[in-house]
């Protein structure tokens, strides 16, 4: 399995960002995806989950802010983040939640 996150950036209070994660090696359409983040020295936590029908669910922090989403076609997982916040700052990782490894991650930071 080959994970290729992207879009991170700088970006103020407030402002927005799109994630887009690029699967290959896997049946992508048959599988949940996944994006979570870490943030410095913390834990890796879950943001939030599409399943292989499209049904999403989200982390607390991420509810109302934050929107995941799938195009099988290019085998991609995206998440839309708006009204970003200081605590969002992270390196952001997407996977298939059974698989163990991890792609290199996008950074996020969201500072003025």
């Amino acid at each position: 399995v080959q994970l290729v996150e992207s879009g991170g950036g700088l970006v103020q209070p407030g402002g927005s960002l799109r994630l887009s994660c690029a699967a290959s090696g896997i049946s992508f359409s048959v599988n949940a995806m996944a994006w979570y983040r870490q943030a410095p020295g913390k834990q890796r936590e879950l943001v939030a989950i599409i399943s292989s029908g499209g049904s999403t669910t989200y982390a607390d922090s991420a509810k109302g802010r934050f929107t995941i989403s799938r195009d099988n076609a290019k085998s991609t997982v995206y998440l839309q983040m708006n009204n970003l916040k200081p605590e969002d700052t992270a390196v952001y990782y997407c996977k298939p939640p059974w698989h163990d490894d991890w792609g290199q991650g996008t950074q996020v930071t969201v500072s003025s």
